[in-house]
């Protein structure tokens, strides 16, 4: 068991000067508040072994160091690829549609919403959005049917008949 206190006191003791000295090599805090986050979770998971070093916090400046360094390389490997390969196509926005569907989706029961979008969306049978949401069939007919239904209400769709003129 973790020396939950010990983690906490040397957490705290700690997290600014951490956080500082990341500023300062990145130069973004947000990415610095990222690096510092991922050192002390490593940290945390270790405690057993890193309490026991003679600088735990040398530990965990030399983690966060190399969590924004490796954060660097990937956003210089991204802009090469960028480089080389042009920008990609740019995708257009949702039509309107799309986005009162998925307003109207939004106030649906998560349940409901759910079994939607895999039946539909990602296209599941039944069997296996049952499977992927631990209910039995009968429930996600029950969802498909009564979100169908109530998206039909949001969504103010009416069954429209074809009429023919004679």
């Amino acid at each position: 068991m973790p020396d939950v206190d010990g983690f906490d006191e040397f957490y705290r003791g700690s997290r600014q000067r951490l956080l500082g000295f990341v500023y300062a090599l990145t130069g973004d805090r947000v990415e610095a508040q990222d690096a510092v986050q991922e050192a002390y979770i490593r940290a945390w998971q270790r405690w057993s072994t890193v309490s026991r070093y003679d600088d735990p916090e040398a530990w965990v400046r030399v983690v966060a160091s190399r969590v924004a360094v490796s954060r660097w390389r990937s956003l210089r490997s991204r802009a090469r690829a960028y480089l080389r390969h042009g920008a990609n196509e740019t995708v257009p926005g949702p039509d309107t549609d799309t986005v009162e569907v998925v307003a109207a989706l939004r106030r649906l029961p998560e349940e409901q919403r759910t079994a939607i979008a895999l039946y539909y969306l990602v296209g599941m049978p039944v069997a296996e959005v049952a499977r992927e949401t631990d209910a039995p069939v009968g429930t996600v007919k029950a969802r498909l049917s009564r979100g169908r239904a109530a998206l039909a209400g949001l969504l103010a769709v009416s069954d429209v008949e074809e009429t023919t003129d004679a």
